[in-house]
């Protein structure tokens, strides 16, 4: 398999990630279970054979070093530029975009491998492949070449608008595109419980998966630290 895949990520710092999630159950537990989503994904990803970047924000030493000893040597690293998520993303596509390109966030804990393996095969054929979220986001975003980067310029980040805007974009530019299936993110506590009752079916009817998504045990420490939940 060739490509790209990229991670945009960011310190797990209280008070700097999760704050819808933190305004319900407070800076220290958002940031603790941000932190148990790194630790479970980047592991994930680091076998898929390609080119694997951590996207990395804010640009300081700490940072750097901390995401250093999370990917152990199998994940280059990229900080972040300054700018919108949508400046942001597109200069990733820019910098590595050079083929089959797939960007995820990591708000999505239960991402499976298999979804980013097939998006990736899925660009030998299409121009665009977007995995959408529930709340009308996007968990993935996967482009052929630099030069389609140009239609995430316009859209609304972080609304409930972003799949719309983003398929209204492509067509517009008369690019070819596939929707992946329906995923979902982690931003408020509602999604928290989600999280915790798809984790428990998983684990009876898709074991294999279960396996994989819990090989480091992250999200699961926190969240079973956290009854109240």
């Amino acid at each position: 398999m060739t490509g790209t895949l990229g991670m945009f990520v960011k310190y797990p710092e209280a008070g700097r990630v999760k704050t819808r999630l933190a305004a319900q159950v407070g800076n220290e537990l958002a940031s603790r279970l941000y932190r148990a989503f790194l630790m479970d994904l980047v592991p994930r990803f680091r076998d898929i054979a390609v080119r694997r970047v951590l996207a990395y924000t804010p640009n300081d030493d700490r940072t750097r070093d901390s995401f250093e000893r999370l990917s152990q040597g199998h994940y280059e690293l990229w900080s972040q530029p300054e700018g919108t998520l949508g400046q942001r993303m597109e200069a990733f596509f820019e910098t590595f975009g050079s083929g089959p390109t797939v960007l995820i966030g990591s708000d999505s804990p239960t991402l499976a491998t298999i979804e980013v393996e097939e998006a990736l095969r899925r660009l030998t054929e299409v121009d665009c492949v977007l995995g959408p979220t529930t709340d009308g986001g996007l968990y993935l975003i996967g482009l052929r070449g630099k030069s389609i980067a140009r239609i995430l310029r316009p859209i609304e980040w972080s609304t409930s608008h972003v799949l719309e805007q983003t398929l209204a974009e492509i067509r517009r530019c008369n690019f070819s595109w596939e929707v992946r299936p329906l995923w979902y993110d982690i931003d408020t506590l509602d999604d928290v419980n989600f999280l915790r009752g798809h984790l428990a079916v998983l684990q009876q009817m898709q074991p294999e998966l279960w396996r994989e998504l819990s090989q480091t045990g992250t999200v699961l420490d926190v969240l079973a630290a956290k009854p109240q939940l």
